[in-house]
């Protein structure tokens, strides 16, 4: 068995552990990945607090990069010594949804999902005691190592160094895709991106390559506005001390915005989406809150044929899309270093999440050798 250090989670709002853990033996399609960088996602840090529930002892990590070092008899479409991105979506490509072109409503997927599992539903890990470890979002990448399903690695070229790779797995998948993947934004649109953490300005960046004409940030922090100029905003608005509403409106003529990305994950933020699209434009919820935390709109803002929906991971697909964000961050389209705030140790864990909790940091990121 392959013993490795990784960072473990026994119980809701009690510091991550770096313990010694091992691997089960590969099964077929089984992948064995050495991590290389792994960002810290406020996905991650709900499971800490406990507004999303998992089993426990559990592993976090779902955005990671590393190199390809043993497969299964049977994997397939990735090789030993590939360079590959990870992906938190594996499907099973012939169930209701994914026949509708719908992987992230997979059956498989989300029956499998809340039990930290692999995605067969069996176990990858375990404590040196013996016990089950989970692994976070079919992942659990805040180790050394982990093993995933053949499909969740995904080759990159070589040239992207690890600690911008991991970030496509999924801040800036989700931000982007949410802006390219949609066939939402027309060009010359106006479009306000409402939060500018590692999500929103991946979304804003997504606006600016798809055509936008105006790109509206908001946000409550003056640095993270500062780097959504630098990355394409056009106007950046601190809802502090700011009517976001009215600001949209008096940008379009008094229409509102033709297209809302709400990347902040707050009630105060999806009532916001609705008051300042305009009639017939379309609203994309990328946030989330708690699973049972209300959210309340004025009925008349919901009115005029507004579209709204909820996207999870830009509508990815990884094999298509993630090798297509590597290289554009290679031709230099897609800004990536920005992004990074820290790059940390895996025995700063604790500290790095604290961070991110302050909302001091927009992507830390765990090297490891």
């Amino acid at each position: 068995m392959l013993e490795f250090r990784a960072a473990v989670l026994h119980a809701p709002l009690t510091p991550m552990s770096i313990e010694s853990v091992g691997l089960t033996p590969l099964k077929p399609t089984d992948v064995l990945v050495r991590i290389r960088a792994a960002g810290l996602c406020h996905t991650d840090l709900e499971v800490i607090e406990g507004s999303l529930r998992y089993p426990l002892p559990i592993v976090l990590g779902h955005e990671a990069a590393g190199v390809v070092e043993r497969v299964g008899d049977a994997a397939r479409g990735v090789k030993r010594g590939d360079h590959v991105v990870l992906s938190w979506n594996p499907h099973c490509g012939q169930c209701f949804y994914c026949d509708r072109d719908a992987p992230i409503l997979c059956e498989q997927y989300l029956t499998e999902g809340p039990k930290a599992l692999a995605f067969d539903g069996a176990s990858r890990a375990r404590l040196s005691d013996g016990r089950s470890l989970q692994q976070l979002m079919f992942l659990g990448s805040l180790g050394e190592y982990c093993v995933v399903a053949d499909q969740q690695a995904i080759p990159v070229p070589n040239e992207i160094p690890f600690d911008r790779a991991c970030l496509i797995g999924c801040g800036v998948m989700t931000g982007v895709g949410a802006a390219l993947n949609l066939n939402a934004i027309a060009h010359g649109d106006t479009v306000m991106v409402i939060g500018c953490g590692a999500v929103g300005l991946s979304a804003v960046q997504g606006a600016r390559l798809a055509g936008a004409g105006a790109i509206i940030a908001v946000d409550l922090d003056a640095a993270k506005l500062d780097l959504a100029r630098h990355l394409g905003a056009t106007l950046a608005v601190n809802a502090a001390n700011e009517d976001v509403a009215a600001i949209g409106k008096g940008q379009t003529s008094g229409r509102g915005v033709d297209v809302v990305i709400e990347a902040a994950g707050s009630s105060s933020a999806f009532r916001i989406t609705t008051e300042v699209v305009r009639p017939g434009g379309q609203v994309i919820w990328l946030g989330k809150i708690d699973v049972g935390q209300d959210v309340s709109f004025r009925w008349g803002s919901l009115m005029q044929e507004k579209r709204i929906r909820r996207v999870s991971y830009g509508n990815a697909r990884p094999r298509r899309d993630f090798p297509r964000l590597a290289l554009a961050y290679l031709d230099g389209s897609l800004k990536l270093d920005e992004l990074i705030s820290r790059r940390i140790r895996l025995e700063e864990i604790n500290e790095g999440f604290g961070a991110l909790k302050r909302g001091e940091t927009i992507r830390s990121v765990v090297m490891f050798d």
